[in-house]
């Protein structure tokens, strides 16, 4: 592994969601010579879908990707010595670095050494103040109380600096801010502090830019005729070259697939961005407005004008909830009058749905291919299409509701009108939501654990 940190420094992208794909990552560790690969696998709903997997599996509660990824990646890793950090410890870090040195120890790649992050499960600390409000609403947090799985604090990027101070070869989080996990690996690299804003606010840049995988580099990107997008399929993932004065590239290898300019990274900077003369991340407020790209080549892009003021004195922290269950169900009606039959067999569903027993809150009936994304409306304004797959979906408080929901759309195939493909019953699926509230930092006492290194 090198030792010396250089002047530039070069961030890799391994991953921007839970089940992202791996054979990308494992193309740029072998084409660019990183210092680090980041691997974000954890959005809102992850971490509380981990802690129930816990709860039933002591042992488990990691991204269930870990095994694959490490075997993958490992091995180059160690071979050109790039460390990872990733945040697959979801809501067992711990556990989860035991799990990666088991995995690298299957490829070959021996005595791992691993820094989990934990203490951002704040569960028992929020449950005990009530009267936090909630972000997406208002209502004080004891109207969820009942159904909270788990409250998680968004911690930031000194947790991940300090991690790598320890000299581990991997980093496992849980949660942290997504563009945190960059932005710790420049501070750990360039020795940056806090007080140094304008590097903070570019670390949280190139950050947010690389965070979502090929979205900067192509994916999510694409519309042919209008926003062409070359070799799609072979997208690459992103990396940055960062210099310890801040300066920021986003790149992609040489020669790859996908598409990386100006227009690419303005749409990535506005992805998830409320207000972007005020982007609150829990290492500074980042102010965008001013952000502007310089096209340097066909795979490199530089990013200048952003700025930060100092962080606040708060947490966000995510609850995740059970809110009931899903049951649904769909099936296909084809030939003359297929928007017709697809129409009677919903309402016939809806029916009997009520006669025996069922409950919902909300049931809402789609017709793919005519109305299930902007609605329909049912007044022939639109084409009659030969074919038309119905959806039937019932939001319900229970799990018995949401089969019984299900079973309906399964009976259809002999108990509706004629269809024109076989129906596929979904059953029940407990529904996981989340929201916010805002807590003091001095609530939050995190840690770092070490496994697999001398005392």
């Amino acid at each position: 592994m090198r030792k010396n940190h250089s002047a530039v420094c070069r961030v890799g992208t391994g991953a921007g969601m839970a089940d992202d794909r791996v054979y990308p990552a494992v193309k740029l560790l072998e084409q660019v010579q990183l210092d680090y690969l980041v691997c974000e696998c954890l959005a809102e709903r992850t971490i509380a879908r981990e802690n129930l997997n816990r709860r039933k599996f002591p042992e488990h509660g990691y991204n269930p990707m870990l095994a694959e990824r490490i075997q993958a990646m490992l091995p180059l890793c160690r071979e050109k010595g790039v460390r990872l950090v990733t945040n697959m410890g979801a809501a067992n870090p711990v556990a989860a670095a035991h799990a990666i040195r088991a995995e690298a120890e299957a490829v070959g790649v021996r005595n791992v050494s691993c820094a989990a992050v934990i203490g951002d499960d704040v569960t028992e600390r929020v449950r005990a103040h009530p009267d936090l409000r909630l972000l997406d609403g208002g209502e004080p947090l004891e109207s969820l109380l009942p159904r909270m799985i788990s409250a998680n604090a968004y911690l930031g990027a000194d947790l991940v600096r300090d991690a790598l101070d320890t000299g581990a070869e991997v980093v496992v989080t849980g949660r942290v801010a997504d563009p945190s996990l960059f932005l710790g690996t420049l501070m750990h690299h360039h020795r940056w502090s806090y007080d140094d804003l304008t590097r903070v606010a570019a670390g949280i840049m190139a950050g947010h830019l690389l965070e979502c995988s090929v979205q900067v580099t192509g994916g999510y990107f694409a519309d042919p005729g209008r926003k062409d997008v070359p070799r799609l399929a072979e997208t690459p993932y992103p990396y940055a070259e960062v210099t310890s004065d801040g300066r920021v590239w986003i790149c992609k290898p040489e020669g790859s697939g996908g598409r990386l300019d100006r227009m690419t990274c303005a749409e990535q900077t506005l992805y998830e961005i409320h207000d972007p003369s005020r982007y609150i991340t829990p290492d500074c407020v980042v102010d965008l407005c001013e952000v502007h790209f310089e096209e340097e080549g066909v795979d490199r892009v530089a990013v200048h004008g952003a700025l930060a003021r100092p962080r606040t004195e708060s947490f966000k922290t995510v609850i995740g909830y059970s809110d009931g269950f899903i049951g649904s169900g769909e099936i296909a009606y084809a030939g003359i009058n297929a928007v017709a039959r697809a129409r009677l067999a919903a309402d016939v569903v809806r029916e009997r749905f009520r006669i025996e027993g069922g409950v919902a809150s909300e049931i809402q009936v789609d017709l793919i291919g005519i109305g299930a994304l902007h609605g329909d409306p049912g007044d022939g304004s639109r084409p009659e299409p030969y074919e038309v797959r119905l959806r039937v979906a019932a939001r319900c408080p229970d799990r018995r509701s949401a089969e019984l929901l299900g079973d309906h759309v399964r009976q259809l195939n002999m108990q509706g009108p004629m269809a024109g493909g076989g129906p596929v019953n979904t059953g029940a699926r407990e529904v996981i939501a989340v929201n916010s509230v805002l807590i003091p930092r001095d609530w939050v006492r995190p840690e770092i654990v070490t496994v697999g290194m001398a005392a």
